[in-house]
């Protein structure tokens, strides 16, 4: 099936098998992170024990028009790094004043936002809900449960993604296990280094 961007279509997101045949896959392992974790220690134990898939994302590659919407399913896989969960690296978009959806189709997580002025949210990623991420705010799926979490996300699709900037200085909080399992946020200590 071709993509007709001019005039629609339709693709049946509930079978992966299909959609993984029209849709790119992305994959990022464990070792495509380096940095993103406050414990290199950990980190390193954890590619040398498998060097895992953290997330990966299919996209239907969009032309990047203005107009035009990107969209495509996320999906973060479950495990940890000590005791920080699974995530995807996060991004601002190209052109800041972008706004993106996403839509929980399985799983539980959250969405760590946060904008160039230092605020920071996190909000639960549930099956059924939708999240709304502002304009101006890099934004990072975070997985705390114990099977993939999946969503479905879309923006402008001449957005662009700027990952540099939080390759570069990190987010400022984490989203690690508290005490009793429970998800709690802290402060990066490797934040801006």
């Amino acid at each position: 099936m071709d993509f007709d961007w001019t005039r629609g279509f339709l693709l049946d997101f509930s079978v992966t098998d299909g959609l993984s045949q029209r849709a790119g896959s992305t994959k990022r392992r464990l070792s495509q992170m380096k940095g993103m974790y406050a414990d290199a220690e950990a980190f390193e134990r954890e590619v040398a024990g498998g060097d895992p898939v953290v997330y990966e994302f299919y996209e239907l590659g969009t032309p990047e028009d203005s107009g035009d919407l990107a969209f495509g399913t996320s999906i973060t896989y479950p495990g940890k790094v000590g005791n920080e969960y699974f995530m995807t690296k996060g991004h601002f978009h190209t052109v800041l004043e972008t706004a993106e959806v996403y839509y929980t189709l399985s799983g539980e997580g959250c969405m760590l936002l946060e904008n160039p002025e230092g605020d920071v949210a996190l909000h639960p990623m549930i099956p059924g809900n939708a999240l709304y991420v502002p304009k101006r705010y890099a934004h990072r799926s975070v997985n705390t449960g114990k099977v993939p979490l999946v969503s479905f996300y879309v923006f402008r699709a001449d957005a662009g993604h700027n990952y540099a900037t939080i390759e570069t200085r990190g987010y400022r909080k984490l989203v690690v296990e508290g005490p009793g399992g429970i998800p709690v946020m802290m402060d990066n200590p490797k934040w801006g280094h």
